[in-house]
């Protein structure tokens, strides 16, 4: 007796390869390169989400599409998830790429006046309409690039009000646009110009005041704090990450970017959802985190933006059985960048990670440093169906290819988001078929 073929909404198919992490937990060491490869793979969707990967010839056996998407021969895999940005922020610092060019230090430049009190000028001086059309252009982008997940940070406000409208903001754009973004309360990024000759009144400000009306209003998922030399003792962190943790925020911390600090341990002390940044960790550091399972995410481009000699540690990271996650640090100052491909290029190139290690940081590892390991980050039945076509022959030419966006398409949550205007080519017709 022949079974008729389930209807379903969507099929991807002719794809050279399917690659995908699988699981739902962190995977570190010699699991972060263990990937599942299907090749003339096809992803069968129906309400939002993955019902089915495998052979296109089974896939087609089985399903009945009411739309297709043709990859055309390319790569298909999880969406991106950039686990670390700063993208609300009004003007632009390329001045200080150029002080940084001609010899200039970060902290130099911010002690100077620059850095992030020079963009918190620019945000408290924009109006929440502005900086919500400012974000919704950089969510186009990041989506055009492959990220359908983003860790987006406040931070440039550095008072209670204007971090509350940064987090408004996110609110707002969350419900206007495709890609996710998971919000996080950076009020402890710098200390603002009026608090300069009084840090201790800004921690209490932070904790007594900022903190519990953010956690009153429900914007904000986690609470991050840049722990550095020249910002927020280990000391002060301390205080405002216990603080956050009261209130019910998850905790991510910047730590170790620029001195060892000994930001890692306190990162592992707190047992925070991330430790970020790590150029400077220490081998005490990493086995802190190792230790409380503390996920690091590298941000392998924002030393070479800085000029920066110090290089995050990643291999041994990894070897110590941590789960790092990848990520672009999108920020006017220190990274200005937005694809997600071009961090795996990097972290092939800076780290020596490979392709597939690159494929599980940027999609399941950083997905689980944002508590969203369960629901995506991998191509498995039942999780959100965002996936790209990637017009490249194999996962390994996703690293091995500078320059160039490889994102033909982008799938978010089952619906066609984003298809590159040359993608097919003219006389392979469109690639979504009704």
């Amino acid at each position: 007796m022949n079974v008729a073929p389930q209807v379903i909404d969507l099929l991807v198919h002719g794809a050279a390869q399917v690659a995908t992490p699988q699981g739902s937990t962190p995977r570190g060491g010699a699991d972060l390169g263990r990937i599942s490869i299907v090749h003339e793979g096809a992803v069968a969707i129906h309400d939002g989400r993955v019902l089915a990967v495998g052979p296109a010839r089974e896939l087609e056996a089985s399903f009945a599409p009411a739309r297709r998407l043709d990859a055309h021969g390319g790569t298909v895999v999880p969406g991106f998830v950039d686990a670390h940005t700063h993208p609300i922020f009004a003007g632009t610092r390329e001045d200080e790429f150029e002080l940084r060019a001609a010899g200039k230090t970060y902290v130099e430049i911010s002690l100077a006046g620059g850095g992030i009190v020079s963009t918190m000028r620019g945000v408290r001086g924009a109006s929440q309409e502005q900086l919500v059309a400012q974000l919704l252009g950089r969510m186009d982008r990041f989506l055009a690039l492959g990220t359908t997940t983003v860790e987006a940070k406040t931070g440039y406000g550095l008072e209670l009000e204007t971090e509350l409208r940064c987090l408004r903001v996110l609110d707002t754009a969350n419900r206007m646009h495709p890609i996710e973004l998971v919000s996080t309360f950076l009020g402890a990024h710098d200390f603002p110009p009026e608090y300069r000759d009084d840090r201790a009144g800004y921690v209490d400000h932070v904790c007594d005041e900022m903190l519990p009306r953010v956690a009153e209003s429900g914007l904000a998922e986690y609470a991050d704090i840049f722990t550095e030399a020249h910002v927020f003792d280990l000391d002060q962190s301390r205080r405002i990450m216990n603080r956050a943790r009261e209130l019910g925020f998850g905790l991510r911390l910047h730590v170790d970017q620029l001195t060892p600090l000994g930001g890692a341990q306190l990162a592992a002390e707190l047992r925070a959802a991330s430790a970020d940044h790590l150029e400077c960790v220490t081998r005490a550091g990493i086995e802190a985190l190792a230790a409380a399972a503390v996920q690091p995410v590298l941000c392998p481009v924002v030393p070479l933006f800085l000029r920066d000699d110090h290089e995050a540690p990643a291999r041994a990271m990894i070897d110590a059985g941590l789960a790092p996650a990848i990520a672009t640090d999108f920020n006017p100052g220190s990274c200005y960048l937005q694809s997600m491909a071009e961090v795996c290029s990097w972290s092939a190139l800076r780290y020596g990670m490979s392709a597939a290690e690159c494929l599980t940081a940027s999609t399941l590892n950083a997905a689980c440093s944002l508590g969203r390991g369960a629901d995506r980050g991998t191509l498995e039945p039942g999780k959100r169906a965002d996936l790209l076509v990637l017009d490249v022959p194999n996962l390994k030419y996703l690293c091995y290819e500078l320059g160039r966006s490889p994102v033909a398409a982008v799938v978010v949550g089952g619906e066609l988001a984003y298809e590159r205007g040359d993608y097919p080519s003219p006389r392979l017709g469109r690639g979504v078929e009704s």
